[in-house]
């Protein structure tokens, strides 16, 4: 399995928002939405700082 857990950027920790992410797709107005294995969706305003391939982590830092 290849799927990420997604985490937020908001002070010094990251916060787990989302696990199982398989797809993080741009939005039109500036949102990343994520959806898991399970159809589950959650829309975000923010960027990706960075990605951790060998750790399956994606850090997401809110605008």
């Amino acid at each position: 399995m290849c799927e990420a857990s997604a985490y937020l950027i908001t002070g010094g920790e990251p916060t787990l928002i989302m696990e199982s992410v398989d797809l993080v797709i741009p939005t039109e107005d500036g949102e990343l939405k994520l959806v898991n294995i399970f159809g589950e969706q959650h829309f975000i305003k923010g960027s990706i700082e960075s990605l951790s391939l060998v750790d399956h982590k994606i850090y997401i830092r809110k605008e």
